[in-house]
């Protein structure tokens, strides 16, 4: 895709320079047609395009044709791949999102990241109904034809994948350190099989040494490649919080199963669940109902042939698509109307996104294509 002034080489070059942060390669992407970006450029050039001097420098390093041939060896020798904003197949959910990673390194089936997907998130230090209801629900996931994307932590993340491993939708696993580092240590094996059988995602080029911020950036990604979000079980400090927070500023509907209101490890769930941020999850399918459309296999028309999904409107989606019709609307005012939970709502107007039915214009107003 050189073309449009920045290809896939060329961002995997600025997402690895060192002083070029996201914003700055934002800034160059929406800039590209006017300042192409290229292999072999010179300092000069690249300060033209509103880099910094020594900015300017490091990146004139990583362009040079030898070391944009290095890098494509080194990842190739290491199994790894990679999936940029210049790929078409980048993920539509994850690219809608306020904070996209540029690149991600992947090994594994990458397939699976263009299956709709449920985000199963809760806390490293999990009781045994926690580990339970775990594995129940993201077998359950993934037996309908959804992949399960957690962050293969200690405890709830661990069960989330192994419930839905070996299963019809998959697991996607998004790591915090780089792709090719396995932690924590005792999923050794599990990281081993995701690698066979499913998916391992990372934005930190391999080689990134450990940062405070590593962990809490992935939940991001976790949030903005998943329908919706599941919180199994999390107390009130609970990073899976973070990941629920993201999930709600990306307009996408979160869950959380209920536990013990005696139990510590319930708490941060439980307090979603009493101020409105999330519905509860007695069953798979109070998360999974929500988006039967997204499932192909169930989509046929009346001679029992499958239909194409984009084309699949169900009641709730067409009463909301039948207002947008007549004017754009705020979830406010769509709330209003309709009479919807504003969790529902988020995911009625998702859908409709995905199926190229609606667009959302600034201040979450959307209106009908």
């Amino acid at each position: 895709m050189e073309s449009s002034g920045i290809s896939r080489e060329t961002l995997v070059a600025l997402h690895e320079t060192e002083g070029i942060g996201w914003k700055t390669i934002r800034d160059l992407w929406a800039a590209r047609k006017r300042h192409p970006i290229r292999a072999g450029m010179r300092e000069g050039d690249l300060r033209e395009c509103g880099l910094l001097p020594k900015q300017a420098a490091a990146l004139a390093a990583n362009l040079e044709p030898s070391r944009m041939e290095e890098r494509q060896y080194l990842l190739g020798r290491a199994g790894i791949g990679v999936i940029t904003w210049a790929d078409r197949d980048y993920p539509l959910l994850l690219r809608r999102t306020g904070d996209p990673p540029p690149v991600l390194y992947y090994i594994g089936r990458l397939e699976l990241i263009a299956r709709p997907a449920i985000a199963v998130v809760g806390t490293r230090i999990a009781t045994a109904y926690g580990k339970h209801v775990t594995e129940l629900f993201s077998a359950a996931f993934a037996d309908r034809g959804f992949a399960v994307i957690s962050g293969l932590a200690k405890g709830i993340d661990t069960c989330a994948h192994k419930g839905a491993l070996n299963r019809a939708g998959g697991t996607v696993a998004v790591l915090g350190l780089p792709v090719d580092r396995i932690y924590p240590p005792e999923n050794r094996q599990l990281y081993q099989e995701i690698a066979r059988k499913g998916l391992l995602l990372s934005e930190a080029p391999p080689g990134t040494p450990y940062h405070t911020g590593m962990f809490p950036a992935r939940n991001r990604i976790i949030a903005g490649l998943s329908l919706a979000v599941l919180v199994a079980e999390a107390p009130k400090d609970s990073g899976a919080l973070i990941t629920a927070k993201d999930a709600i500023e990306a307009e996408r509907p979160v869950f959380v199963i209920p536990g013990p209101v005696t139990s510590p490890r319930s708490l941060g769930g439980m307090a979603m669940l009493q101020d409105g941020t999330a519905d509860p999850a007695l069953v798979p399918e109070d998360v999974v109902g929500r988006f039967r459309s997204h499932l192909e296999d169930e989509d046929e028309d009346d001679n029992g042939r499958q239909a194409d999904p984009a084309d699949a409107v169900n009641e709730e989606e067409d009463a909301v698509y039948r207002l947008l019709l007549e004017d754009p609307r705020t979830v406010d005012e769509l709330a209003a109307d309709t009479g919807f939970a504003l969790g529902m709502l988020h995911s009625i107007l998702l859908s409709l996104e995905i199926k190229k039915k609606i667009q959302r214009f600034p201040g979450s107003v959307y209106g009908a294509l």
